[in-house]
């Protein structure tokens, strides 16, 4: 999917919602609200027609997609007092604040250039610290004749940065976004943000999994330094719950047992973890606590319908524990998910996530969260950490 990178850029134009902050989990639970009161139900399956549109265009589409009765400007001057007065409780997307850090430490000029208009930009980055300081131009979609997928707007950001356009790196979660920096002649990172929908942004010189997985280097910036033997440490978080019976093939196909837990009920944090590959430890109510690498998504190999949770203890079991209570310390990550050729290499890699786990678990770095109080907690301070 991926062109051969060969462009060096000297700086870097970014997306806000979807692509630093997780603004489509707040704008679901306010949908989800406002569409109840007509009887309506929000599934989020419609996220994909709102993704990287202007709020009226949004609106519109919503609108349409429900058949409400009432028109867009309307249902966008009921919403937005709703919206707003969430802001605070957006929070960054993986690998957000280290990308903005990185970046800002090694001297690279950022712009924001969002179809948001100016005033929502700005407040929504005033509820993370430094944020403000890291953009040395913002741009709104109330500031140019025409939001994206017009290039107008990553236009008038390399104006604003005094850069050529080919030599920004933009980086998007949205079709219209993409588009939009391919048609500024930039060169164009796109962070799906809508899930199983990578293979339809064939026109980005790019596409990743999730901000955990750009290597800047591509590009010619400075490579993150913060890896350690294969794992990139973050920061823990917490899941729970009793282990319920998979699809039965983690044993039986690939000879690796698996410990699954039910995603209902996990909807928030499988929306704001990217799929991927993590370890971190595993507290099992009746047994103890034990080194464990977890799976998070949809398998593409075997093509999941929904995003499942599949720990690996890495520890000899005699017995299956079906309904115990199992409680997860995640400390770090290993890498995105991806598809394989062949069920040989699946199991090859499964097994190389499991030794760079294993090893990496012994270093102080990690070790140190064998001793969280929560993986032997009683089941009702969950809330307390997820």
């Amino acid at each position: 999917m991926a062109k051969p990178l060969k462009k060096f850029v000297s700086c870097v134009i970014l997306d806000l919602d979807g692509t630093l902050l997780n603004t489509d989990g707040v704008v679901s639970e306010v949908l989800k609200g406002f569409l109840a009161k007509y009887g309506k139900q929000w599934d989020g399956r419609e996220a994909q027609r709102i993704v990287g549109k202007t709020p009226l265009e949004a609106a519109a589409a919503v609108v349409e997609e429900y058949g409400l009765p009432c028109g867009k400007e309307e249902f966008l001057a009921e919403l937005q007092p709703v919206f707003y007065a969430q802001l605070c409780n957006i929070k960054p997307l993986p690998g957000a604040c280290r990308l903005l850090k990185h970046l800002s430490g090694h001297g690279v000029p950022m712009a924001l250039a969002s179809n948001s208009p100016r005033g929502s930009i700005e407040s929504k980055i005033s509820y993370h610290q430094g944020w403000k300081d890291y953009f040395s131009a913002i741009v709104g979609g109330d500031e140019v004749t025409a939001g994206k997928p017009s290039p107008e707007i990553f236009l008038e950001a390399a104006k604003r940065l005094n850069r050529e356009p080919s030599s920004c790196l933009v980086i998007e979660d949205s079709m219209p976004g993409v588009t939009a920096g391919k048609a500024a002649g930039m060169e164009v990172v796109a962070v799906p943000s809508v899930p199983k929908q990578a293979h339809l942004y064939t026109s980005a010189d790019e596409v990743i999994n999730s901000l955990l997985d750009l290597q800047p280097e591509k590009w010619g910036l400075p490579p993150f330094q913060d890896w350690i033997e294969g794992t990139l440490p973050t920061e823990p978080w917490y899941i729970s719950g009793p282990v319920i019976k998979g699809f039965g093939r983690g044993s039986k196909v690939l000879g690796i047992p698996t410990a699954n837990l039910s995603p209902k009920g996990h909807s928030s944090l499988l929306s704001e973890h990217p799929s991927g590959v993590y370890f971190g430890w595993a507290g099992l109510s009746t047994r103890g606590v034990y080194k464990m690498v977890m799976s998070i998504g949809w398998n593409p190999y075997f093509n999941n319908a929904e995003k499942t949770i599949e720990p690996w203890l890495l520890h000899e079991f005699t017995e299956d524990f079906y309904g115990e209570e199992l409680r997860l310390v995640i400390v770090g990550y290993l890498r995105p998910e991806v598809n394989f050729p062949s069920l040989e290499s699946l199991i090859a890699k499964i097994h190389e996530d499991k030794r760079i786990a294993e090893r990496a678990l012994d270093l102080p770095l990690y070790s140190k969260h064998k001793d969280d109080p929560y993986l032997s907690s009683s089941f009702h301070s969950e809330s307390n950490h997820s």
